[in-house]
């Protein structure tokens, strides 16, 4: 059964990565690409017909921040601005180019090597994630049927064109499931492994540390109640220790690999910007330094005066480019001509607060407590249902989305948001899968009807919601549609350098 469930989830992640390609040459060739004021920078080789034909196919997975990947992984970190991306995804795309793709060097340029690498590498992890997520689901939620259905639903999410595109979401999305998955199972170094790789890919990657923080707390208190309970009063002192010890241990060493990746970027930052040992026009091409020149682009060079980050106290060029490049702050983004980007938001930002308040509405104290003891228990006696999105286990996955939500709502760029969440956890899958099985259930339709068959569509729980629209709970309809919605209009959008998520 879960072999069938797993299997289905993976194809239909594939299939749904065909078929976003498909339609992004579509969109991409019907309408005119919008001059937009985004990092652009020029391309140093003749282009070949293979040239010609990558760019009619996959120029629409090359847009807005797919140009800063694309660009660190052919010419590495020129500019200032470039350390804004982290360095794993950009690597794997060079690896990817400069290997699977090297019997295409006579026929295609570098850059779109990397191109054609970037959207192949990310049909691979998408699909994988796919696979990921439904693993800690099972898990977590303890219902297979709800974990098919979330990860069916993670297969057409709202940020669809991110996930196919010359982005990291891919990449980041897969190790940080793998790296909560592993941890649920007990395979705390391996998760921390998975973890330290997403850091390697997205900066907010280090705030994945909190599971392993608290998932060994509740390990160890679940440890001692045991001993409590079955050991007399020596034996405790000696397993309380033994135990204490061995989680401070694992904690701190995880949380240092963890966040180690993000430190050496920042090292490496400052090595390049605050100690250049290099003038601008050693390494760097004349056609680059001029877009430097034009744009006002910082490049290392030794005759320049540092710039002013590299006298901070913390000296972080991270944080530095995300306030005086992006203009990231406090309320920076809330702006009456922004109102457009938060309608845009809303939706992800109403699911998110939506599945924070009723998980804590459903057993107030246990979160109170923050997770650390059992379910309260019915007047009968019995416990509590201990599965679906009610799952114990659900709690931490609830605090990290509403911390990222929280942060994203008050420093970030508005319309980033349903990205950031869809991108960085599974809570919004999980709730959207519960709300839909909840609707049907009351609706009478779960399996009160047999869809029609289509021989195009793989057939799964989620295909036959979508080909049964009509006798489907006016819930289940609201959120197939928000999925399909933002999936087409995403590729619509943002392949033609109009703004999206």
């Amino acid at each position: 059964m879960e072999v069938y469930g797993i299997r289905s989830v993976m194809l239909f992640a594939l299939y749904t990565r065909i078929l976003t390609v498909l339609l992004q040459v579509l969109f991409n060739s019907l309408i005119p690409d919008h001059t937009a004021d985004a990092f652009s920078p020029p391309q140093l080789h003749n282009s070949t017909l293979g040239d010609v034909i990558v760019q009619t196919l996959l120029s629409g997975f090359s847009r807005w921040d797919a140009q800063h990947f694309l660009f660190i992984a052919e010419f590495g970190y020129v500019f200032e601005h470039n350390f804004a991306f982290l360095p794993l995804f950009p690597g794997c795309m060079r690896i990817v180019a400069e290997t699977l793709a090297s019997p295409c060097k006579g026929c295609l340029s570098l850059h779109n090597r990397l191109l054609l690498s970037g959207v192949l590498l990310n049909t691979v992890l998408f699909t994988l994630a796919a696979g990921a997520l439904y693993k800690l689901s099972c898990v977590v939620l303890k219902d297979h049927s709800m974990a098919t259905l979330a990860s069916l639903l993670f297969c057409l999410t709202p940020v669809s064109v991110f996930m196919s595109a010359a982005y990291s979401e891919s990449m980041f999305i897969l190790l940080a499931l793998a790296g909560m998955w592993q941890l649920e199972i007990g395979w705390s170094v391996l998760g921390c492994v998975f973890f330290a790789l997403a850091t390697a890919t997205r900066s907010n990657g280090t705030v994945n540390a909190g599971f392993l923080i608290y998932l060994e707390l509740k390990r160890s208190v679940r440890h001692v109640r045991a001993v409590m309970k079955s050991a007399v009063n020596g034996p405790q002192t000696w397993c309380w220790l033994r135990v204490a010890a061995q989680s401070v241990l694992t904690v701190a060493g995880g949380t240092i690999a963890i966040v180690l990746p993000f430190a050496l970027f920042q090292y490496y930052g400052y090595l390049t910007f605050c100690t250049p040992t290099v003038t601008s026009g050693q390494d760097v091409p004349q056609p680059l330094l001029q877009l430097a020149r034009e744009k006002g682009y910082r490049v290392p060079d030794i005759n320049m005066a540092l710039p002013s980050w590299c006298s901070h106290r913390f000296p972080l060029i991270y944080s530095y480019i995300q306030k005086v490049y992006w203009n990231l702050g406090f309320l920076k983004y809330y702006q009456l001509r922004q109102l457009p980007n938060f309608l845009l938001a809303l939706p992800a930002a109403f699911l998110g607060g939506w599945a924070a308040w009723q998980y804590v509405a459903a057993d107030f104290w246990y979160c109170v407590r923050l997770g650390l003891v059992s379910k309260r228990r019915t007047e009968v006696g019995e416990k509590k249902p201990a599965n679906g999105f009610h799952s114990p286990e659900v709690f931490i996955y609830l605090v990290h989305m509403a911390g990222l939500l929280a942060f994203a709502v008050c420093f970030m760029h508005i319309q980033v948001l349903t990205r950031f969440l869809a991108s960085s956890s599974p809570v919004l899958y999980w709730f959207c899968a519960h709300l839909i099985q909840k609707a049907e259930a009351e609706h009478a339709t779960w399996n009160s009807v047999a869809a029609p068959t289509n021989p195009v569509l793989p057939k799964n729980i989620l295909t036959e919601l979508l080909l049964d629209w009509r006798q489907r709970s006016p819930t289940t309809r609201w959120l197939l549609a928000y999925f399909l919605l933002y999936w087409l209009l995403g590729l619509l959008l943002h392949c033609n350098f109009l703004p999206w998520t």
